[in-house]
This record gives structure tokens, C-alpha cells and sequence, in this order.
């Protein structure tokens, strides 16, 4: 059974993934089919990420209420449903309308799913998880090029897709009733302090803020999530621009920052028997440090291919061992509040950060990407040590 809803578990942050990648896949034939500047996907992908954001921060309400695998099945069919209205969509305003759902699908099942899998799995499921995140984003855009390949159009991948997340709503629907068991078993044997106590209402975002270490913890995830979006979308400018590269030589390496995301996050599966997550996040960052050392100092292909493979395995471990600490830090009553405002902090750092970037770009050039990437991972860094201070002081006064 337990293996059972581990496999259900994968499967759901799959489907996280699957939508992640359509809408940059699609855009380049949507936005001339649509008749709109090309800049109208940040529209899209804004509305997507507030959407996201509120979902996030509803997640300990909808989850003390409706529990994880409901929550899980909903979402991914609200998801299945906007991705229907996107590929019978034939102009731009009703595609912004159908991008509402398309974002409240996500935040919910984000937060609770990470969550669930801090209080009730070792962290190295938590980072087998991420990986499959990663495996999901990438067979999104794989049903666009196929589609459009194909001759069909777009809106024929957007259709498969929705198509197979209604078939994943399907699967979630018939495994509710493992969710419970799983939990139930799981804290008939825990200790007194893992179990979180009956808490008839849920808690509200200013205690959560004010809670010991929320803010820094709340910075970390702003922070990461800066890096890793500013990265992934501007890495290819940077190499085109700044060291005049080909665009399709460009592309091409850009690449190599999401393998080393995604196989970094495969192989700390294993570190986690080793190390502790404190120490998987110290690692990653050491690496984050040295890929951007790479572009920053180097210059050539060979220097800027290892800078953006080291800084992709570097962010393979912070995300899902931050994540999986938080029950630890924070207790296991308020975890699942916690992580909601830590994806909400994320999503914020991705919709702001690399806009802010484009701004600075325009002004001063491309070439200073490593420098601002640097920034953000010194924050990031003085951030989760002033969290583990925090928390450490928390946990010794509570003690006394």
C-alpha cells in the first residue's frame, strides 16, 4: 500500500509538470495565430502565476478541510479543464480567461502534496519527487512539437494533454482511499511530537508570517526561485549576447542547466542516506557558487558548459531539502501553512525577478547575468543560515 500511494504521489507531481512547459512551447504559433505582439505571453503567464500564488496560500485551509488526495484530484482536473479551454481557444482574451484555472489548478496541489510527502517520506523521496517534476516539464513541450509536426496545430497538443490529465484525475479519484490509510498507519506509530495536533481552524497568514524564522524562510524560496527562473530564461541571451554565440549553439546549452537540475535531483535521492538536508542545501549552494564563478571569471564554450551544468545540479538539492525541513523547523501543526506561503514566495521571485533583469539587461547589457545570479545566491545563502539560527533559538526557548 505504502509503495502503492508512493507511485500515485509521482504520478501526481508529473502532472504538475505537464502544463508547466506548454504555454513557452506553444506561444510561437499561438501569439501569430492570435494576432498579438509576442510580449502578450507575459499577460498569459502572469494571470498563470497569480493564479498560483492564491492557490498557495489557500493550500492549509483547503487541505485541513478536504485532506491531500482530494485536494490532489481536484486540481489536476480544474488543471484538465483549462488546458481543454486553451486548445479550443482561437483568440487572445478568452485564452487569459482560461488561464485563471489553469494557474488555481497548481499552487494547491504544490503545497500540499510537498508537504505530505515532508511529514510521512525520508527526503529522499523529496527529491525523487522534484525529479519527476522535471520528467513531467519536459514531455510538455514534446506534445506541442509533436502536434505541430504532425500538422494538427497547437490546440491538437494542448487536447492530448488535457486528455491526459483527465485520465491522471481518474487514478487520483480511485486512490483517495489510500491517502488516509497511509496517514493513519503512519502516526499510529509516530511519536507523540510528529503528530500534528487537531487544529480545528486553520491558521491565518499573519500568524504565519510572525512565526520565528518564517520571514527568512519566506526570502529562501524568493531567492531560489529568482535564481532558477532568471537562469533558465535568460542563460540563452546571455551566451548569444555576451560571448556571441549561435543561437542554435545557445540553445543547445541552455539544455545543460536543466539536465543538471534534473539529474542532480535524481542523484541527491541518494546523498540524502548520506548527508543531512542542511547539508544538501550548503552543497548545492557551494555548486550554485561555482558554476556562476564559471561565467562570471571564464570566458569560451568549454567554461560557460560547466558553469551551467554546475549551476544546475547546484539548485537540484535547495528546493526539495528546504522543503523537507520545514515540518522539522517549524512543527508539524503549522507545516503545511508554512510551505503554502514558501510556494507563494517562490512564485513572487519567479514573476518578478527576471523582468527586474530585463530592465537592468537593457541598460547595462546582458554580460552582467552571472553577477546578478551571484547576488541572489549570497542572499539565498545568508538568508537559510539566518533561518537555521532562528529556528535553532525558537526550538531552545520552547525547550526551556
Amino acid at each position: 500500500m505504502t509503495h502503492l500511494l508512493l507511485l500515485i504521489i509521482y504520478l501526481s507531481f508529473i502532472s504538475l509538470g505537464l502544463p508547466d512547459s506548454l504555454l513557452g512551447a506553444s506561444w510561437p504559433a499561438m501569439y501569430s495565430a492570435f494576432g498579438v505582439p509576442i510580449s502578450f505571453m507575459g499577460m498569459v503567464s502572469m494571470i498563470i502565476a497569480a493564479g498560483t500564488i492564491v492557490s498557495s496560500l489557500m493550500s492549509d485551509r483547503l487541505t485541513r478541510r478536504f485532506g491531500t488526495g482530494m485536494i490532489t484530484a481536484v486540481s489536476v482536473a480544474t488543471t484538465a479543464v483549462a488546458l481543454a479551454g486553451f486548445s479550443f481557444t482561437h483568440s487572445f482574451w478568452p485564452l487569459c480567461l482560461w488561464a485563471v484555472p489553469y494557474g488555481l489548478g497548481a499552487g494547491s496541489v504544490d503545497a500540499s502534496i510537498n508537504n505530505y510527502v515532508a511529514l510521512h517520506y525520508p527526503s529522499r523521496h523529496m527529491s525523487w519527487l522534484h525529479c519527476m517534476w522535471g520528467i513531467g516539464a519536459s514531455l510538455g513541450p514534446l506534445s506541442i512539437s509533436l502536434a505541430l509536426r504532425s500538422g494538427y496545430g497547437w490546440n491538437a497538443g494542448y487536447r492530448g494533454m488535457a486528455a491526459l490529465q483527465a485520465a491522471l484525475t481518474a487514478i487520483f479519484l480511485l486512490s483517495l482511499p489510500l491517502w488516509k490509510q497511509h496517514a493513519s498507519a503512519r502516526f499510529c506509530g509516530a511519536a507523540p511530537s510528529q503528530k500534528p495536533s487537531s487544529q480545528p481552524q486553520p491558521i491565518r497568514l499573519q500568524q504565519v508570517v510572525a512565526l520565528s524564522g518564517a520571514k527568512e524562510a519566506m526570502l529562501v524560496f524568493f531567492c531560489y526561485c529568482a535564481l532558477e527562473q532568471t537562469a533558465s530564461l535568460w542563460t540563452g541571451s546571455y551566451l548569444m549576447l555576451h560571448l556571441q554565440l549561435p543561437a542554435e549553439t545557445a540553445a543547445g546549452m541552455v539544455s545543460l542547466f536543466f539536465l543538471g537540475v534534473t539529474s542532480g535531483r535524481f542523484f541527491s535521492g541518494f546523498l540524502t542516506l548520506k548527508l543531512s538536508d542542511v547539508q544538501m542545501v550548503r552543497l548545492g549552494q557551494c555548486l550554485q557558487l561555482a558554476g556562476i564563478a564559471a561565467l562570471l571569471f571564464f570566458t569560451g564554450v568549454p567554461a560557460a558548459r560547466a558553469g551551467l551544468l554546475l549551476l544546475g545540479l547546484g539548485c537540484a538539492p535547495i528546493y526539495p531539502c528546504c522543503i523537507h525541513a520545514t515540518p522539522a523547523r517549524f512543527g508539524a501543526d503549522v507545516s503545511q501553512a508554512i510551505i503554502g506561503v514558501q510556494m507563494a514566495s517562490a512564485y513572487v521571485g519567479t514573476c518578478a525577478m527576471p523582468p527586474l533583469f530585463a530592465l537592468i539587461a537593457n541598460h547595462i547589457g546582458a554580460g552582467c547575468l552571472p553577477l546578478y545570479l551571484l547576488l541572489l545566491g549570497i542572499l539565498m545563502a545568508v538568508m537559510h543560515q539566518r533561518l537555521l539560527q532562528r529556528c535553532t533559538v525558537s526550538a531552545n526557548s520552547t525547550s526551556v
